[in-house]
């Protein structure tokens, strides 16, 4: 077992979430990797997934404004073109390699399409394993959606990302802990904040009694919106309401605050956390953990062929300088 005092897991948090450079989340699964790839028409294989990661982590000058890159279990394991596994790579290139750890979701019995994320059977010696094999953090991400969150939901899933989070301590890997509030659907702001309030307040609770050191870990939250179908409101509006939920629930000694984009389009969600950077009392460091609105205009640009490479890694770099920029931070 890998085992880092807690101070060193404090500098690896501050490391993801300071400066003013954010997270890479490229982890989504082989099937989600799969059904992306194929609908930008680029046949979906082991290695056409290794070749659109290799593409994003190899883009010249990409820790300038990134910190980690989330990736899932199957391009943790692969080697880029010149033989150097992904997590290797990744340090080499200033960029702390991140695994995601869960399994996905199941239902809820009882609870009314409420979801519970699964993945702890055997967590602890993956995580060993994977802390051998070079990983500075891990995510695990808990799935609520505004209609079908339960008291009941929200402490079953911040128990598993309390125990998740305890066991990545236990093994010298900072945790991120995803409580995501989906923002698909009709539902207003008020819906929004009170199933975010829910699922914080949860599991806060349970990240305490496990005994969870808060300074090394990475809350990975939703930012409160309205759905996406519903009439939006000003940036302004969602930075208020996203600070008062924050303000509320979430311990000072949080070493960040790493937002995920859910599905926003990229300038839109850029203007979220560009606005709640300039919220001055916060007592931590905000910045983002974006996957689609970092990724997919790269994704789409590339299209499988070689040839448009560094366009596809131009693309990429433009909007994580711009999410970089909206932290407020000089990089």
């Amino acid at each position: 077992m890998t085992t880092l005092p807690a101070t060193a897991l404090a500098d690896v948090a501050q490391q993801l979430t300071r400066g003013g450079r954010g997270i890479l989340a490229a982890d989504e699964s082989i099937t989600t990797m799969s059904s992306r790839l194929e609908l930008e028409g680029v046949p979906a294989s082991a290695t056409t997934r290794r070749d659109y990661r290799e593409l994003l982590l190899t883009a010249d000058g990409l820790s300038e404004w990134i910190s980690g890159i989330i990736l899932c279990d199957e391009t943790f394991g692969q080697d880029l073109a010149d033989g150097r596994p992904f997590p290797i790579a990744a340090r080499e290139l200033g960029i702390l390699p991140g695994i995601k750890v869960d399994t996905g979701t199941a239902a809820l019995p009882g609870q009314g399409g409420a979801l519970i994320t699964e993945g702890l059977d055997g967590l602890g010696a993956r995580l060993a394993a994977y802390a051998d094999r070079g990983a500075a953090f891990a995510k695990w991400r808990a799935v609520f959606d505004v209609h079908t969150i339960t008291p009941y939901a929200a402490d079953a899933n911040g128990h598993a990302l309390a125990r998740y989070a305890a066991l990545c301590q236990q093994h010298g890997i900072v945790a991120i802990v995803e409580p995501e509030v989906l923002c698909t659907g009709e539902h207003d702001l008020g819906a929004s904040e009170k199933a975010t309030r829910l699922a914080l307040s949860a599991l806060f609770t349970e990240l305490v009694d496990a005994g969870v050191d808060l300074t090394g870990i990475v809350l990975k939250p939703n930012f409160v919106t309205p759905g996406l179908d519903a009439a939006p409101v000003p940036p302004a509006e969602v930075a208020a309401g996203t600070f008062a939920v924050l303000r509320d629930l979430v311990p000072a000694e949080v070493a960040g605050i790493a937002f995920l984009s859910g599905g926003h389009p990229t300038a839109r969600v850029c203007e979220f956390l560009s606005e709640l950077a300039t919220i001055d009392e916060r007592p931590w460091p905000v910045t983002f953990s974006f996957g689609r609105a970092l990724v997919s205009a790269a994704l789409h640009t590339w299209g499988g062929s070689d040839s448009e490479v560094a366009a596809a890694q131009q693309v990429l770099l433009e909007n994580c300088r711009n999410a970089a920029d909206a932290t407020g931070h000089t990089v």
